[in-house]
């Protein structure tokens, strides 16, 4: 089957929710192109377009959520197989600000993570700044991933930022950002105190590996 022809037929069944069948042709690929390669060839692109998809709203919000459940499925069964489990790059925290609700872009950002080989702490959603930097400080964590949709929710980043300042943690833990508002105003980034972000969830390892120097962290 050509690659094309089976990210259309993935897209479709993860949009219509059907679980079992997405699995299945993911099984059917993994056994000719072994699960690494039907992660990065297959289910990456496909949630990157589900992804740019939510952004433009030309998925239903039930939609949205339901292929963020099933990609997380999809990827746990990948992860079951040794040779798809990468070696971990160490923790990373990631939830949606203060009074923010829309979790598939976080999702997404996440199983891209998980993929390259970090260890997500997803703290969900409405997380209060104090929690996130608890957490981070918790799981000694290098960097704080923050996700708002929308400019009045963006603009709650400032209170991990000042509470990254307030503990004398600033220089050692980065703050990423990401959502719908930072691609419209990316000047919004620097305003709210981010140290970063990316315009797709595909590309969350590379912002994350660029914020900790490329490092491996135990």
């Amino acid at each position: 089957m050509d690659i094309e022809i089976a990210r259309k037929q993935l897209f479709d069944r993860i949009l219509n929710g059907d679980r079992q069948g997405a699995v299945s042709l993911l099984d059917q690929w993994a056994e000719r192109r072994h699960w690494r390669n039907t992660i990065t060839e297959l289910l990456e692109p496909v949630l990157d377009e589900i992804g740019r998809c939510w952004s433009a709203e030309k998925i239903s919000l039930a939609a949205g959520y339901l292929a963020g459940r099933i990609a997380e499925d999809i990827l746990l069964k990948a992860a079951g197989a040794e040779e798809a489990v990468p070696v971990s790059k160490g923790p990373v925290v990631i939830g949606n600000v203060e009074d923010d609700y829309h979790s598939l872009g976080r999702k997404l950002v996440g199983i891209f993570l998980r993929t390259a080989g970090w260890r997500v702490v997803d703290l969900g959603n409405d997380v209060l700044a104090g929690d996130f930097v608890d957490a981070a400080v918790a799981s000694a964590a290098p960097v704080i991933g923050v996700s708002a949709m929308m400019l009045t929710t963006a603009e709650n980043i400032r209170k991990v930022r000042e509470e990254l300042d307030r503990r004398g943690l600033s220089g050692r833990i980065k703050l990423a950002v990401g959502g719908a508002v930072f691609r419209i105003r990316p000047e919004l980034v620097a305003e709210v105190g981010g140290d970063g972000t990316v315009a797709s969830a595909v590309d969350a390892p590379r912002l994350m590996a660029e914020l900790t120097g490329g490092g491996i962290w135990a």
